[in-house]
């Protein structure tokens, strides 16, 4: 789909993604470089990196790639440091990086919780701690008298609860928080807007393989879509470009969910021209009941 935002809406910008080189972090790193930023994106797999890099270039965006692990506190830095080397400066930090699996709560092991939560929660924590003097306002480099800007990438599994996933909710709960206390410390120290975005089911992508296999999905799975229809992985890269542009300069804080609403949804367990007739044989039945006091078995 066309952007609906202008070319050079991010342009001067440099941006760093973690898990920018595939999923939504790539096409958040691909729509960022359309829209005029330079594009520095970190990972563990170097063919992944190569990969992804030679697309964006193949764009015509100015990308690069940095091997690293954002469990790592060495290699947090590294590519934070790596990363303003070679643009000389930055400008937004996108944190996207993540693990998921399906598991029973009695299934997980200790290691297991542990890994996702240092991946996702420790991780993106990490990549904030490092990259707080280069987002500074008036920074080394930064010619803008306002901070930088970082984005969060959460889900909306802990909104309510969500089978199987207790590591990913308890992870991606403690990325919102970490949002939203972040917002509040560095957007009154620094000027930094930190802002998250909770993607709900997107195409085409690992969560989504992972999370609702073949073998788990019904004719009836497109029922609990209030759109009947899962996202793409365009809708939330245009999320992202709103709220790293000046469009959303007064947002600070903020999650915003990308899902279609479907956190609000339940299944639909009676079809819509059902309603009408069952409706009606309740109220009936309702009104027939015996009326004065409830009987008692007292």
């Amino acid at each position: 789909m066309e952007s609906p935002f202008k070319a050079d809406v991010l342009k001067g910008k440099v941006a760093l993604l973690t898990g920018g080189g595939s999923g939504i972090g790539l096409e958040i790193s691909t729509q960022f470089g359309k829209h005029g930023a330079s594009i520095a994106i970190m990972g563990r797999r170097k063919n992944v990196l190569d990969d992804a890099v030679s697309a964006l270039k193949a764009l015509g965006i100015s990308a690069v790639g940095f091997e690293g692990d954002v469990r790592k506190q060495e290699d947090a830095q590294r590519v934070v440091e790596s990363t303003v080397k070679h643009f000389g400066k930055l400008d937004i930090l996108v944190n996207a990086a993540a693990g998921n699996f399906l598991v029973s709560a009695e299934d997980l092991s200790p290691n297991g919780f542990k890994t996702v939560m240092d991946i996702d929660s420790v991780g993106t924590f990490t990549m904030c701690h490092e990259a707080l003097k280069y987002l500074k306002k008036d920074a080394p480099g930064r010619n803008s008298s306002s901070g930088g800007f970082i984005l969060n990438i959460s889900a909306t599994l802990h909104y309510t609860a969500s089978w199987y996933q207790i590591h990913v909710s308890a992870a991606k709960a403690a990325i919102d928080a970490l949002t939203r206390n972040l917002a509040l410390e560095w957007g009154a120290d620094y000027d930094i807007r930190v802002n998250g975005i909770a993607p709900g089911p997107i195409g085409d992508t690992a969560g989504l393989s992972k999370l609702a296999p073949q073998e788990i999905i019904n004719d009836n799975a497109n029922d609990r879509l209030p759109l009947y229809k899962v996202g793409e992985k365009w809708d939330v890269a245009m999320a992202a470009i709103y709220l790293a542009s000046d469009a959303g300069k007064y947002v600070n804080g903020a999650v915003m969910p990308v899902d279609g609403g479907m956190w609000l949804s339940k299944p639909r367990y009676l079809p819509k021209d059902a309603v009408r007739q069952v409706s009606r044989a309740v109220e009936k039945r309702s009104r027939a009941a015996p009326a004065g006091v409830p009987t008692s078995k007292l």
